[in-house]
């Protein structure tokens, strides 16, 4: 895809919530220290951001529904700024909470509208391909933004990285200023018209389709560190450098998952979830071997962001004339896979079925996901077959 000024501005912000959204992780231990709470306290804020995503995904896309795009996605984005300035300026572990509240207020919505505000910059075909590019954001942030946000707050102080993502805030705002078209809000859009929309039978299973499959990369994200240090006895260097791999199988997963999605979504997601399932029962087998996992941790990242564009697009058509709170709704789907998969991760160590089973329930949620994408393939073939 050529340079579109537009979707870089979207990615910028895309990049700033995936720091904002991740980095947290990597300063628990700094944060808890210096607030004087407990390190299982400070992980609560961890927790605070997924619920107020999940929460502000459908309040802020709802309330905002006559909103011009343009004026939406700034204003979005001042929320985040302001959220991380809170942080950064926190006295108090309590006031650091708020502050994590309202700086997630914006994730759902911003992602949500802006995949229908992306898909509606390219031309009719290009649609998952611009989602992706959105996206890309994102998964670079995993990359490049958490290493450096955690080696910032080791050597600066915690508070450091939260004053860089405001203003990553502030440079999103102008860049969506300057290069955003000023589009209207839908005009058949409104509340009821957007409410009504989760009641369609495609959209909920979209939705269902997102938590699954976020469910089987995070069941295994979740704990993949102890996963490497006590199954493949790497050290804390080759555990930094696995994860930077598996942000680049993100990167290429969510690339190869818009181009591919262009031409078929049900393809695409298909194949990559045969491929998720395949990949994460291998890492089950081969996780003593530091060879084959470090290609396996790759192969991962490349299948579990590869379904991520295919999913956006699919709730979007789904939607139909009122795509804004799917869209936002399928971004809290993506984390409530996010919750079921790190509890049921956490449900086989606490069995004492050993961290080789971890992978291995990943790739029974994969599984389910394929089977549900077949179910719904069939369907709509034979709904086709009776209109013909």
């Amino acid at each position: 895809m050529k340079l579109n000024p537009p979707l870089l501005a979207l990615s910028t912000g895309a990049f700033a919530i995936g720091v904002s959204e991740f980095s947290p992780m990597g300063l628990l231990p700094l944060i808890a220290s210096d607030l004087g709470v407990s390190i299982p306290t400070s992980g609560l804020l961890i927790s605070a951001y997924a619920i107020g995503v999940m929460l502000g995904a459908p309040l802020m896309t709802l309330t905002t529904s006559r909103m011009r795009r343009r004026t939406l996605l700034i204003g979005l984005s001042a929320i985040f700024t302001l959220g991380n300035l809170l942080a950064a300026l926190a006295p108090n572990y309590a006031m650091l909470l708020v502050a994590r509240l309202v700086t997630s207020l914006n994730h759902g919505a911003f992602f949500g509208v802006g995949a229908v505000v992306a898909a509606s910059l390219v031309p009719l075909g290009r649609g998952a391909s611009a989602v992706a590019a959105m996206f890309t954001g994102l998964t670079v942030a995993t990359v490049v933004g958490v290493p450096l946000a955690t080696w910032a707050g080791e050597h600066l102080g915690w508070r450091e990285p939260f004053w860089a993502i405001t203003a990553l805030g502030l440079i999103t705002m102008v860049a969506l200023r300057l290069t955003l078209p000023d589009r209207p809000a839908p005009a058949d859009g409104g509340a009821l018209a957007e409410l009504k929309v989760l009641s369609r039978a495609p959209v909920l299973v979209a939705l269902t389709l997102t938590v699954l499959g976020a469910s089987a990369m995070f069941t295994v994200y979740t704990y993949i560190v102890p996963i490497l240090q006590v199954e493949t006895g790497a050290s804390i260097g080759l555990v930094t450098t696995l994860l930077m791999v598996y942000g680049l199988g993100l990167t290429a997963g969510n690339w190869v998952g818009g181009r591919a999605a262009d031409r078929s979504v049900d393809r695409t997601l298909i194949v990559t979830l045969v491929g998720l399932s395949l990949v994460l029962i291998a890492l089950a087998l081969l996780m003593p071997f530091i060879v084959p996992t470090s290609v396996l941790v790759f192969l991962w990242g490349v299948a579990s962001f590869a379904i991520v564009p295919p999913l956006q697009v699919r709730v979007i058509a789904a939607a139909g004339d009122a795509p804004n709170l799917a869209s936002a709704v399928n971004i809290g789907a993506f984390n409530l896979g996010n919750a079921v998969g790190a509890a049921l991760g956490g449900l086989v160590i606490a069995a004492g079925m050993g961290y080789p089973a971890v992978p291995a329930a990943g790739a029974v949620m994969s599984a389910l996901a394929l089977v549900a994408v077949l179910l719904a393939a069939r369907e709509r073939g034979g709904e086709a077959a009776a209109c013909g």
